[in-house]
């Protein structure tokens, strides 16, 4: 019996870890090289630049044309995907 509920345990701990694991987001292609091509002022910002972070809603997110689950954001001189409707950090590219 002991056997069976450490089997259960062990299950529920291994597989409980995949729940709540980061999704990964493919970027197209094209939506990289449009960011990386662009002119745009950078903007200080204090804190992490990681994937997942929500920036403020003083950070202007600019659009990208055909793409709108994408904007973009350069800060600290570093181009930044960004999910527009989330606010969230997707990719930083550089």
């Amino acid at each position: 019996m002991k056997r069976i509920i450490l089997a259960s345990v062990f299950a529920g701990l291994a597989f409980g870890g995949i729940a709540v694991a980061q999704t990964t987001v493919v970027v197209p292609g094209e939506v990289k090289t449009y960011v990386l091509e662009q002119s745009s002022p950078s903007v200080v910002y204090q804190g992490d630049l990681v994937v997942g972070t929500r920036l403020p809603d003083t950070v202007e997110i600019h659009t990208i044309p055909d793409q709108p689950t994408y904007g973009y954001v350069v800060l600290n001189d570093r181009r930044v995907l960004i999910n527009p409707q989330t606010r969230e950090v997707i990719e930083v590219l550089q």
